[in-house]
């Protein structure tokens, strides 16, 4: 919020311009990025908010891509702030850490970007990956778990991310299955994303990756096939930032904080619920935002 009042006043402008943090200064701009699917796209939204209500202003730069394609841009410095899927974030480094806890891939991924970036505190929701398929598609060929694809692969038609060869817990996954890789009939599309369960319910592709919050499985009935091998991580959302930023702050903990009590809220309810309301209902993703976080008291009237 900006303070703009008249000399009398002065003592305490200048009080609020120290506490701005960045030298004494307004408080640093933050620019703020997200992966190309829209609960990616909210989670980005609702912290900008956050932020904005507490005196920050805010560069949005959303969709930048799959994560094979908004890391990179993160590590650049091309934006500050992220929120990261812990699980997929921790696989991206190294697969081989990544475990069915949250709390723990939050704190392996810590470990891995510690250079560079603090990662916050996670949500108690979360959203891991989904490989699912129509209710027909099961039923002819019997398909109830990922193992069970790799014996009927040649008879479908895959949905896969732009990312999967480059992705472990999608291209790894599938190997581990046995399904041989990259399949025959293959579209390439985001997942967790609407173009690629419009897609599947459309009759385009047979398998698709979904997110486990995602609305549309419940919408068009979807079978979401079991994880048996329990190669996908736990998925909790977490804003990840740049140390270089933080250190412009001038209170890292109270920043840390102002995201930290919107994340704490966020359950994996909410992020299906919210999901409908963008995905389904097709209502703006700002405006979704905004009224969740004035439900839950974390913005304040100027």
């Amino acid at each position: 919020m900006k303070i703009n009042r008249v000399l009398a006043v002065g003592v305490s402008l200048l009080l609020a311009a120290a506490a701005c943090g960045g030298g004494g200064g307004a408080k640093p701009e933050v620019r703020i990025g997200s992966d190309n699917f829209y609960e990616s796209v909210l989670m980005a939204e609702i912290y900008a908010q956050v932020l904005e209500n507490d005196g920050y202003t805010v560069t949005r730069s959303f969709r930048l891509g799959s994560r094979q394609e908004r890391a990179p841009a993160f590590t650049d410095g091309q934006v500050d702030l992220v929120p990261e899927y812990v699980g997929s974030g921790l696989g991206f480094y190294d697969a081989t850490l990544v475990t069915g806890d949250g709390a723990t891939n939050r704190e392996l991924l810590q470990e891995e970007v510690a250079d560079l970036a603090t990662v916050f505190g996670i949500t108690p929701g979360e959203d891991t990956n989904a490989g699912v398929v129509r209710t027909d598609t099961a039923t002819e060929l019997g398909l109830a778990s990922m193992s069970d694809l790799a014996a009927v692969q040649d008879q479908l038609r895959w949905g896969l991310p732009p990312d999967c060869d480059e992705n472990p817990l999608c291209k790894g996954a599938l190997e581990e299955y046995g399904i041989t890789y990259p399949p025959a009939q293959r579209e390439s599309l985001a997942a967790c994303d609407v173009p690629i369960a419009e897609a599947l319910n459309g009759d385009a592709i047979d398998f698709a990756w979904l997110c486990s919050t995602q609305p549309a499985i419940a919408q068009y009935g979807f079978v979401v096939l079991s994880d048996d091998l329990d190669l996908q991580p736990a998925d909790n959302i977490a804003p990840m930032v740049r140390n270089d930023y933080l250190e412009t702050v001038g209170d890292a903990d109270a920043f840390q904080a102002l995201l930290d009590a919107a994340s704490a809220l966020m359950t994996t309810d909410e992020l299906t619920r919210l999901g409908v309301e963008i995905a389904v209902d097709q209502r703006e993703v700002d405006e979704v935002a905004m009224e969740w976080l004035t439900e839950n008291g974390l913005l304040t009237a100027e």
